[in-house]
């Protein structure tokens, strides 16, 4: 059933002082420079990729269209449905009152952490692609200008024999000498033969043997050529991911990813202290301020925010802004569409400690259909120089790998 919101009361504003929209805040003074714009409209379509991508569009009574997107998950559409009525009107320009005040007209409906905050994150990135459109900027200007020309890219790698070492071992190979990535990811969460009991968390020594050899093969095959980190998905006890963590300290890991659950800080930060194999964590954390509670504590030795999740791309750049001052490098999260992708990247350039963005889509033929421009070459984007995020999405490509019942956004 199709909802309105546009009428629907706010009980936070019937209680509260959550209230930062213009005409609230008294800001009504008049631009000029063509940036007196309003907006006139937000619109979302799911894109049925390896991931369900929700892609966002903000219009404007200029004419002029931003394009963003959230992480996926159910129930983002519908919370940017609802937050709609809560940006029309507003100047697209005022990216970081905006985002505030979606924060906190939302935060009965979970802004602390959770789908959300996904929501807002869409429309964010949506506002950073309009202004720099208005502004004629790329979007990295907008974060406070460029570190780097392009962004270095790890890619996830995956086999249809993900538990065989010498099978991950081949594609780590094939990854690096036929499509030229220098970076890569692999799953350490795999069968492994040894299991007794998936639910207690506890590796037995067969299965920490296992994910080791894994390791040793991918590593010793790759040598020097590439980098390689490997993912464990939040899946073992603090016991288990230390003594994972010991029997690969030999090999030349890049890092290993989530070894525990996100919720017990002080097991990740037990964990990381206990190893020198360099620990990764951040992409179930909710903005800055959850993120930085893991760098400051030196939880993590890396920090990977996944950006149309944690917040958009200002929050991300705050958030690497703390991690910097704990010397902290930043490997951005990342299984989006190329939109959400670029503006990740162009956050990459923006930041001092930035290390890698991921990919996550290698195995899905039209995931660069998607958009009319080329996005990854030899392992690495380009920064764009082009206004916004520097993207053109292809309606056609759109159309046909829409979710079932979506609707495809309106022309400009």
């Amino acid at each position: 059933m199709s909802r309105n919101y546009d009428s629907l009361h706010d009980p936070n504003a019937e209680y509260t002082m959550r209230e930062l929209s213009s005409g609230t805040m008294g800001v009504t003074a008049k631009r000029g420079g063509g940036r007196d714009v309003e907006i006139t409209d937000v619109q979302c379509t799911m894109v049925d990729g390896n991931f369900p991508w929700t892609l966002v569009r903000v219009y404007t009574d200029a004419g002029i269209v931003g394009t963003g997107e959230a992480y996926w998950g159910a129930g983002v559409p519908e919370l940017i449905e609802r937050m709609k009525p809560m940006v029309v009107g507003e100047n697209p320009l005022d990216i970081d009152r905006l985002y505030e005040h979606l924060i906190q007209k939302m935060s009965g409906e979970g802004t602390v952490e959770g789908v959300t905050v996904t929501a807002i994150s869409g429309i964010e990135v949506a506002l950073h692609d309009l202004a720099g459109k208005i502004l004629e900027v790329p979007a990295y200007q907008l974060l406070g200008g460029k570190y780097r020309d392009e962004m270095r890219v790890y890619c996830d790698c995956h086999t249809e024999e993900e538990a065989d070492p010498e099978a991950c071992a081949d594609e780590a190979e094939r990854v690096v000498e036929e499509l030229g990535y220098d970076a890569l990811k692999f799953d350490l969460d795999v069968p492994s033969g040894f299991e007794k009991d998936r639910a207690n968390r506890h590796l037995r020594p067969g299965e920490i043997r296992h994910k080791a050899e894994i390791v040793e093969k991918v590593t010793e095959r790759v040598k020097d050529k590439a980098d390689v980190a490997f993912d464990c998905h939040w899946t073992f006890s603090g016991g288990s991911a230390k003594r994972l963590a010991d029997a690969i300290e030999e090999y030349d890991v890049w890092w290993l990813e989530d070894p525990v659950p996100p919720e017990n800080l002080e097991v990740q930060e037990e964990v990381t202290k206990s190893t020198v194999t360099p620990i990764t964590v951040g992409e179930n954390r909710y903005r800055v301020t959850e993120e930085r509670r893991l760098i400051e504590n030196q939880a993590v030795d890396i920090i990977a925010p996944d950006m149309p999740k944690v917040g958009g791309m200002r929050e991300t750049r705050k958030i690497a802004d703390v991690a910097n001052q704990y010397y902290v490098p930043v490997a951005m999260h990342n299984v989006s569409s190329p939109v959400a992708t670029m503006a990740s990247a162009h956050v990459g350039a923006a930041i001092p400690n930035s290390l890698a963005v991921e990919y996550h889509s290698y195995e899905l033929g039209w995931w660069e259909d998607l958009v009319e421009e080329d996005v990854i070459e030899d392992g690495y984007i380009t920064i764009p120089e082009e206004p916004g995020i520097g993207l053109t999405l292809d309606m056609d490509t759109v159309e046909e790998h829409m979710v079932d019942g979506e609707t495809l956004f309106d022309e400009a």
